[in-house]
């Protein structure tokens, strides 16, 4: 799913929603989920002017999940480690966008290349 604008939130959150509901993953996990989703989609739009998002059910064992990855070709991260403590940021904003997001995530994953841009995976856990 394309993110562009400020309008493709909205939608982009309502399908997370969708597929945590599909797996039934409780209330408390869903809202985590679409927190950290809103945090990274908002940080993809502010810093790189947007980019894709993938949406997908995951397994492990009998554990469901959701998996989601945003891929953005703006313009990178150099020091990943400075950019997840908390209160970070290049944006005047709380600087809790990508700690908060790996707090809120079961698995969280980034990587970075300056000038090529950004791809970030989570994944939460339908129990966890």
């Amino acid at each position: 799913m394309l993110i562009l604008k400020e309008q493709d939130v909205v939608p982009f959150r309502n399908r997370v929603k969708e597929y945590a509901v599909k797996i039934g993953m409780g209330l408390v996990n869903q809202t985590k989920l679409i927190t950290a989703a809103s945090e990274l989609v908002r940080n993809m739009l502010r810093y790189a002017n947007g980019g894709e998002t993938i949406i997908e059910v995951v397994s492990k064992g009998r554990e469901n999940g959701i998996r989601l990855t945003f891929i953005d070709k703006g313009p990178g991260i150099a020091d990943i480690a400075t950019a997840m403590k908390d209160g970070f940021s290049t944006g005047k904003s709380l600087g809790l966008g990508l700690p908060g997001a790996r707090r809120l995530a079961s698995e969280f994953d980034i990587k970075s290349v300056v000038g090529l841009g950004t791809t970030v995976t989570l994944i939460k856990w339908k129990n966890g």
